[in-house]
């Protein structure tokens, strides 16, 4: 049933879904009880299965059935159905859950029977059908369960309690680690009758203590790992264990948990075969995709590290594969990974293993996954080398593949790419056999040989295909004929190449792209340059299928059928070629409006190449049929269009390479030359804006004249070909350079090679503009020449334009034009014994040229200097590598002038901006006019000199070129000029101008092989060139030279750059002031370079310490002299940043110029200040500043700059050597140094050196304090007077006994004098006061009398300054202390003076709280224990009014100064001893008491007093309350037993606050001390009354007592664990029964504690406690008695 609803519910849509569980809810709602059971057996499967769909009517009906079934045990559920929902591997979770959970109501409601029955039991005890739970054995299972049957609750207690035991021991991580990852995953899989809910806390009690107590497991444990991989695997077949002792393989979550393991651990991946079975259970089991993964991974890495398990067969290749197309998208880029691992142990397979591997790839390499594509095509390239053909047979079918990496892939896999085929070496690219690769092509498609006339065939592959397999195919083929001779060709190889052109003419069917036709066409071609007879008869019996191809859309194809016909008419018979030429000729002599563009331009090209033929062939076949097809020819130029016209003249030249051009001949005249005709159209074709039609027209002028001895029609050529001259389009100077070539002679082509080859150009056949060339005229050492005698005058005819007229011209783009040609000469005529006589001539023209503004002219002359170089002699050789090295290192001689006219162009247009109206300034003319409009003629000179440099730096840049492609010939003849050389080039580089930038680099590349080792070797020579130029008048030379010296200075040594140094800083310096912005920017990296190259070698952590003192000497100086004084802004800041570096890291090497550093420093303090705070401090008054608060700021500002900071450096590195120098340059700086800054910085450096060298400075106080004292009392900034006042308080602290007097007198002097004496004297006090205060004490009798007096000086500032020494000296706290110290000292004997000191006191208790006025507490404590029976006699109320202000200071907030309060109020109360003192006092504790008991009581007191540490209470004002109850304890101690008798219960309620849980054992202790007090009084009392009757009151209060503090008593021995406390109570409850036992006998014991005390006898550990507990508990007997 289960299977059949599986499937409904899958075919039905989320609608009808709905609509089917709304139906069932409203039969399951209207249906009986009687009838429940029944729907419910259909339904409730059906519903749980439907948990899927999310639908809210699942959850209803479900809700439903619980409610209905829940109290009626009668109604049975289908139990077989729901288990085998939950059993179904494609269940979703959620479905699993709510199946087991019905699972367990139906087994409960399920009959005896049922329950009862072994089948039944069985399926419930494994979950996919083995004899056990996964994980054991079923002779582990029976010897877990016993006879007893373990139900779910139970087993669950079991589980928890073996992994609480085992969680207490101390088992190592390897033995416990299966029991913890197997609980951790434990779920309803091995028992019947659990609960999953029930199980949840035994998986979190296994992850927690997995986590705990295994995360330091040795997972490369051997046993360990063979423990995990039973688990995981099971028994294998190979162990041969018996049944019951097999153990099943590990359930879904557990392998999971386990992989996770093996994935850390070395020892799981050697441990084979286990971890090839988990790796296969992994990939081939219903797991989680992480599982899936880590498996796949595992393969790919075991691949690399253990290849050999797996070349000997392809069925782990088959495997992964077949996984990358099965798996899902998530998996399969680790499969993938897997695969590409995997194809390196295949590649040492045998043989019969790597031909199945080709089937397997061809099969995958068609597969639709794109991955398993992307894998077939890389074991494809990667595991067979390059001549094998199935191998490259797959990269051709993957050639046109929809994804862009596999294309690329295929096509590096066939052109052997550097990136392709990676384990074969590059050096062994060899492409396959063409017989054995086209044989495999067609052993694969032999369809690919079909074809038919009218291109009707099917192509087998898509275009893309075809194309890279002819392409390829074609490689083979050239390389094949190059190897062998073409007379020795097999008949094989020409069976094979017939084939090769049936599977052309199979790719030339009609449904191919162009791109497909064109290359199919031009490989017939190709082949038939190799095998011309063979493709001659081929193309002889296919004219019409040819024919066919001439209106072919595609320019290359028709072109290509064209050569193919002509071809073919070399085969057919004289008639039959006849004929084919007339029919083309009379195809194209229709109306143009008749044919088609592509026809007509496809008959002319065959006209052409048959007409050339026919004239070539021997015997010619009659003049009079060429003639038809000329004259043909002549009327389609004169009657067309540039395009039709310029393929009409190209068929003229293909006609004339075979020979002269017949004359044309018509009833006027007997014959015309064909150029005469065509003169007047061609001019004006030439002239025209299409490139291409001119491009075709030169070069067919070439052509025609090539075999043309009639001067007249060579003059003609010459003069169309001379026209275009000023031509800017570089494609049309080449084309008539070529043609030039032709009209030379000697030009390395044949007929054969234009007509019968793929031959377009000589320009594109040797790839001119793309690679470097290489003088063809080598090519073909026996060209024919023609009559030398016909061919002179052309020949002076051209070199006399090329050096008359063009080479020199004024005109750029002439001069460009000569260049091109003479280019072209040098290229393809370069052996003709004319053109060696003039290769002096001819460089003397390039090396002129080489300076031209035009860039492709500059190139062009380098080009032709190297060729030249190539063709000439050693001496030729040598000249020109000494005219190179002269134009590179600026010694060329003068060039050849140059006529300018009125249209010259001097500068290229913008380079020197516009005219004042706006016009451009150019050429010669225009700057004229400009020189004369503003007034200056002499300004031409100066255009003219700019113009000069211009085309100098042109000539370097031009000259680079050249001497790239000569320096690699040259060799050894450059050597000797290196050391001239490198500099420069260094230098070139880093020109403004990119184009000599990259010129050089050129250069560069070409002429040093190690440039490191090359620089090293030149760097002196490098540096004085560069130095020298940063100082060139030329701006770009200072840029360039500052920029390659920023970056040849980096990771230099000393050694290297020492002597170099201080040059580098001051080309550094001047850059940064040059007039041109980019030369300043140049300069700030060179300064930054030339920073950091200092810092460094001055760095005595990264540089010998030698070498460090040698750069801090040569660098320090300088800039301390030059940099730091520099007017230059940017030149200031930089060198004080460089000194603040220098100072940070130099160390010790900086000492030996400390002086100079320090005092520099000083002064830039305020010579580098901003100027506009001097005008702001002159004006203060007017704008209303105060001046001192403008000195304030600007000492401020000073303080927080780099010279403030450097000086602190400084101040960490001074050692007594350095001392003796700096302090003579300190003193004198005192003396000269000049601006507030300096002066206030020399003090306060002066201040800071004193106390960092300490007692070191002693020799040198008597001089600084004559120095400083002075400049103290003379100085007129009070800011200064202040910094030189604290510098003598300083340096007095370590100055000699006499010095130190002599300095206090003379400063006590200066009191009396003028106002400015005054005013020091003040600030020397202070500064004394602060910074030497126990010299100062010394001499107290002559500071304090004048200090005292001048506090009343009429002048208020004085008077002020005075008043503030005065507190100085005269301090509350000090005073405090002080008066202490006299009490402790001197007691009772200080009673005569104790008026005034308590007097002072008193004074100044009232009034604010200040910092450090708990020291008058402390002392008027102490006064009063000293002298209070002085205080007392000499005025009785005195102690009153001390008391008083005592209790008045306990209520402040301030936590110190109140516990201070408290401190004092006990010594008071103590030493007065007044009874009075008790009503005075306690009401006030009593209330503090009751505060500190409510505040603790509102706080919960979680932890017991044993663990609590004595933490500050108070902390918001509150006073601990032992600090109370000691007052409590003085006040019972002085009073009278009726004032104590009258707060009986307020003392009781104290004593109980205290004793109360909430407070700390200290507290317990003030309290049983004070109880222990008033326990001692009521002894006394009972002492002094011993012959009377006890008095009432106080026996009532014993009695109150005795049974209100006894059971707070024991409860303190009870809960404090502390043995003080038990000793100290034990002897308070002893004393206190001891007080009540007088009074037993009125008041008898209300409560037996005795028992209570028996217990605490048995618990007391310390001995003395429990001795005294005895006693109480003996006492406690004999009252009971």
């Amino acid at each position: 049933m289960e299977g059949s609803s599986s499937s409904s519910l899958a075919s039905k849509s989320d609608g009808e879904l709905e609509e089917m569980l709304d139906r069932m809810l409203t039969r399951l709602a209207l249906c009986d009880d009687s009838k429940l059971e029944a729907l419910v057996s259909k339904l409730l499967p059906l519903t749980i299965s439907s948990l899927s769909s999310q639908s809210p009517a699942v959850l209803e009906i479900l809700s439903h059935v619980n409610k209905r079934v829940k109290h009626h045990h009668e109604i049975g559920l289908p139990l077989l159905e729901l288990w085998k929902l939950y059993t179904d591997p494609a269940a979703s979770p959620m479905v699993r859950n709510f199946a087991i959970v019905y699972v367990e109501m139906a087994f409960e409601r399920a009959p005896a029977k049922v329950r009862s029955s072994p089948c039944w039991n069985l399926d419930l005890l494994v979950e996919s059908g083995g004899g056990c739970p996964p994980g054991l054995s079923v002779f582990q299972v029976n010897r877990i369960t016993g006879k007893q049957e373990l139900k779910g609750d139970m087993l669950t207690k079991r589980k928890l309690g073996i992994l609480n035991v085992v969680g207490t021991m101390d088992l190592p991580g390897e033995s416990i680690y299966p029991l913890y990852i197997a609980a951790s995953v434990d779920s309803l899989c091995e028992f019947v009758g659990k609960n999953h809910s029930s199980q949840e806390p035994v998986a979190k009690r296994g992850e927690e203590l997995l986590k705990k107590k295994a995360s330091v497991t040795n997972l490369d444990d051997p046993k360990l790992i063979k423990r995990l991989f039973l688990l995981f695997n099971g028994t294998t077949a190979t162990e041969h264990a018996t049944p019951e002792h097999s153990v099943a393989p590990g359930n879904i979550a557990l392998k999971m948990k386990l992989m996770s393991g093996f994935c850390r651990s070395i020892a799981a991946a050697n441990s084979f075969p286990a971890t090839l079975q988990c790796i296969f259970g992994c990939m081939y089991d219903a797991l989680s995709r992480e599982t899936k993964t880590f498996s796949f991974q595992a393969i790919g890495l075991i691949a690399q590290r253990l290849p050999q398990l797996f070349r000997e067969k392809t069925e782990m290749a088959v495997r992964l594969f077949n996984a990358l197309k099965l798996e899902t998208q998530s998996l399969r880029s680790t499969i993938q990974e897997a695969i590409i691992s995997l194809a390196a142990a295949y590649k040492d397979s045998p043989e019969k293993i790597l031909k199945d591997l080709e089937v397997l790839l061809l099969e995958n390499s068609l597969a639709e996954q794109n991955e398993a594509r992307f894998c077939a095509l890389r074991w494809a390239t990667s595991l067979y080398d390059s001549q094998h053909c199935p191998s490259l047979y797959i990269c051709m079918l993957s050639a046109a593949d929809m994804k862009l990496d596999i294309r690329e892939l295929a096509l590096e896999g066939l052109f052997l790419k550097e990136e392709g085929r990676s384990l074969v070496s590059n050096h062994d690219h060899k492409y396959p056999k063409f017989v054995e690769m086209l044989e495999y092509i067609l052993k694969q498609q032999p369809k690919l040989l079909d074809s038919s006339e009218m291109r009707s065939q099917k192509l087998l592959f898509p275009s893309q295909v075809y194309v890279v397999m002819i392409k390829f195919l074609v490689k083979c083929f050239e390389l094949q004929m190059e190897e062998i001779n073409t007379q020795a060709v097999g008949t094989e190889f020409l069976s094979s190449a017939e084939r090769m052109c049936l599977l052309l003419e199979h790719s030339l069917a009609f449904e191919g792209s162009a791109e497909l036709h064109a290359c199919a066409s031009k490989a017939l071609v190709s082949v038939g340059s190799y095998l011309p007879e063979m493709v001659e008869v081929y193309c002889s019996q296919k004219v019409v299928w040819l024919r066919r191809l001439l209106s072919h859309t595609d320019l290359s194809t028709r072109e290509s059928a064209s050569r193919l016909l002509g071809m073919a008419s070399c085969a057919l018979s004289d008639a039959e070629s006849c004929s084919l030429l007339s029919e083309l000729i009379a195809s194209v002599s229709q109306p143009p409006q008749k044919l088609r563009f592509e026809a007509h331009h496809g008959g002319l090209c065959a006209v052409g190449y048959v007409s050339a033929h026919c004239l070539y062939r021997i015997p010619a076949v009659s003049e009079a049929v060429v003639q038809n097809a000329v004259k043909c020819l002549v009327d389609v130029v004169n009657s067309e269009t540039a395009p039709l016209a310029s393929v009409a003249m190209e068929a003229l030249g293909h006609i004339g390479i075979c020979g002269p051009l017949p004359l044309l001949v018509n009833d006027s005249s007997p014959g015309t030359q064909v150029l005469e005709v065509l003169q007047e159209k061609l001019s004006k074709l030439l002239s025209g804006d299409d490139i291409k039609s001119v491009q075709k027209i030169a070069l067919s002028l070439g052509h025609i004249c090539s075999n043309e001895m009639s001067s007249s029609h060579l003059k003609i050529a010459l003069d169309l070909l001379f026209s275009l001259s000023r031509s800017k389009a570089e494609e049309i100077l080449f084309a008539a350079g070529e043609a030039l070539s032709f009209l030379w002679g000697g030009v390395p082509v044949t007929a054969d090679m234009i007509l019968k080859t793929n031959y377009t150009s000589l320009s594109t056949d040797s790839n001119f503009l793309m690679r470097e060339v290489k003088s063809l005229s080598k090519k073909l050492s026996d060209a024919k020449t023609g009559d030398e005698d016909s061919r002179v005058t052309t020949r002076e005819t051209i070199s006399g334009k090329l050096f008359d007229t063009l080479l020199y011209s004024s005109r750029k783009d002439e001069r460009c034009a000569g260049t091109v040609w003479m280019l072209s000469l040098i290229m393809y005529c370069g052996q003709h014994p004319s053109i060696q006589l003039m290769l002096p001539k001819i460089q003397e023209a390039f090396s002129h040229l080489l300076g031209d503004q035009n860039e492709l002219t500059q190139e062009l002359a380098s080009q032709g200097m190297s060729i030249v170089y190539e063709l000439g002699d050693s001496s030729m050789k040598q000249s020109l590598v000494d005219a190179l090295v002269n134009t590179l290192t600026g010694t060329s001689k003068r060039k050849r002038a140059i006529k300018l006219d009125e249209e010259t162009e001097v500068f290229q247009e913008g380079t020197i901006g516009e005219s004042p109206s706006g016009g451009k300034i150019s050429t010669y003319k225009e700057l004229c006019n400009l020189a004369n409009e503003m007034g200056q003629p002499d300004l031409i000179y100066k255009f003219m000199h700019l113009a000069n440099h211009q085309a100098s730096l042109n000539s370097k840049r031009g000259a680079a070129f050249g001497f790239s492609k000569i320096a690699k010939q040259a060799g050894d003849a450059l050597r000797p000029h290196l050391r001239l050389l490198i500099p420069r080039l260094i230098r070139y580089q880093y020109d403004p101008d990119k184009n000599v930038q990259d010129a050089m680099a050129h250069i560069w590349k070409a002429l040093i092989q190690d440039p490191k080792k090359a620089v090293d070797e030149h760097l002196n020579h490098i540096f004085d060139d560069l130095l020298v130029q940063c100082g060139s008048r030329l701006w770009r030379s200072r840029e360039a030279s500052c920029l390659a010296l920023a970056d040849i200075i980096q990771g230099r040594k000393f050694d290297q750059v020492g002597e170099h140094l201080k040059r580098l800083w001051i080309a550094a310096f001047r850059a940064m002031d040059d007039i041109k912005e980019t030369v300043r920017n140049a300069g700030d990296k060179l300064c930054r370079s030339v920073t950091s190259l200092t810092i460094r070698i001055c760095d005595i952590t990264l540089t010998e310490i030698s070498d460090a003192r040698q750069a801090m000497g040569i660098v320090l100086p300088f800039l301390l002299s030059e940099g730091i004084m520099s007017k230059v802004s940017s030149v200031r800041k930089a060198s004080i940043a460089v000194v603040m570096k220098l100072a940070k890291g130099a160390g010790v090497a900086l000492r030996p110029h400390l002086s100079d550093l320090v005092c520099c420093m000083l002064e830039s303090l305020s010579s580098l200040e901003d100027q506009g705070l001097n005008y702001v401090e002159l004006h203060a008054a007017n704008i209303g500043i105060e001046t001192e608060k403008l000195e304030n700021l600007r000492i401020s500002i000073s303080k927080g700059s780099p010279m403030w900071e450097t000086l602190d450096l400084c101040i960490n590195i001074v050692d007594t050597e350095s001392l003796e120098q700096l302090i003579p340059r300190l003193t004198q700086l005192v003396r000269s140094g000049v601006g507030l800054n300096t002066r206030v910085g020399v003090a306060s450096f002066i201040s800071l050196l004193v106390q960092k060298v300490g007692t070191e400075i002693k020799p040198f106080t008597g001089m600084l304090l004559r120095l400083l004292f002075p400049v103290a009392k003379e100085e007129k900034s009070s800011a200064a007077k202040r910094a030189f006042s604290s510098a003598c308080g300083v340096v007095l602290k370590y100055s000699s006994p006499s010095q130190a007097q002599s300095l206090i007198e003379e400063t006590a002097a200066l009191h009396s004098g003028d106002r400015s004496s005054q005013i020091a004297c003040a600030s020397l006090f202070k500064s004394f006061s602060s910074t030497a205060s126990d010299i100062m004490s010394g001499h107290q009798s002559a500071i304090v009398p004048v200090i005292f007096l001048s506090r009343f000086e009429d002048d208020k500032q004085i008077s002020s300054l005075f008043e503030e020494v005065w507190e100085d000296i005269t301090s509350g706290e000090r005073a405090g202390k002080a008066i202490s110290k006299l009490t402790e000292v001197l007691g009772e004997s200080l009673s005569p003076q104790h008026n005034k000191l308590l007097q002072c006191l008193i004074n100044e208790m009232p009034g604010r709280l200040w910092e450090g006025k708990d020291a008058l507490l402390d002392a008027l404590g102490a006064l009063s224990v000293s002298c209070h029976e002085a205080i007392t006699k000499e005025d009785p109320k005195t102690p009153t009014v001390i008391l008083d202000l005592i209790c008045s200071a306990c209520r402040k907030k301030v936590k110190k100064y109140r516990e201070s309060a408290f401190s004092c109020l006990e010594k008071v109360i103590i030493a007065f001893g007044d009874p009075e003192f008790f009503s005075a006092v306690f009401p006030m504790l009593y209330e503090m008491c009751n505060t500190a008991s409510v505040k603790t009581n509102s706080q919960v007191q979680s932890a017991s007093d044993t663990v609590k540490t004595e933490s500050e209470k108070g902390e918001d004002g509150q006073v601990p309350l032992e600090k109370i109850m000691e007052c409590v304890k003085s006040c019972i101690q002085v009073a009278t037993v009726d004032d104590i008798i009258s707060r009986k219960a307020d003392l009781i309620h104290v004593l109980l606050i205290s004793l109360s849980p909430g407070f700390l054992w200290n507290v317990k202790m003030s309290g049983i001390s004070c109880l222990g007090k008033l326990c001692s009084r009521f002894q006394s009392l009972w002492n002094d009354s011993m012959d009377g009757p006890l008095p009432s009151d106080a026996t009532k209060f014993a009695h109150e007592l005795f049974h209100s503090l006894v059971p707070k008593l024991l409860e303190c021995i009870n809960t404090v664990k502390i043995a003080q406390v038990h000793v100290a109570t034990s002897q308070c409850m002893l004393e206190l029964i001891e007080v009540y036992s007088k009074v037993s006998t009125l008041h008898p014991v209300e409560v037996d504690f005795k028992g209570e005390i028996n217990s605490l006898i048995e618990l007391e550990k310390s001995e003395e406690a429990k001795s005294l507990l005895r006693k109480s508990r003996d006492a406690l007997a004999i009252l009971s008695k």
